[in-house]
């Protein structure tokens, strides 16, 4: 256990910033799956945009890398251009 008082405010700072970061990422990931099962062109082809964007905010808050955010976001144009 932290004795410090700062060590203490770190580990509230992080358990908050935690679960901020896991709902996001949650969030995003169902949509994804819901892009991905998605077999109409129209509806996907409108949600790819709002996917995009969730992900692209998730790389710039350093929630998933930058990488995996541009590999993501090119399967899905991938996917949605092939239905």
């Amino acid at each position: 256990m932290a004795h410090h008082k700062s060590a203490l405010k770190r580990i509230r700072q992080t358990e908050v910033k935690t679960e901020h970061n896991r709902y996001f990422a949650k969030t995003t990931r169902n949509a994804i799956k819901s892009l991905r099962n998605t077999t109409e062109k129209v509806a996907a082809a409108e949600m790819l945009p709002k996917v995009s964007s969730m992900l692209d905010k998730l790389a710039k808050k350093n929630i998933i890398h930058s990488n995996k955010a541009s590999n993501l976001i090119s399967g899905l144009a991938k996917h949605v251009n092939s239905l």
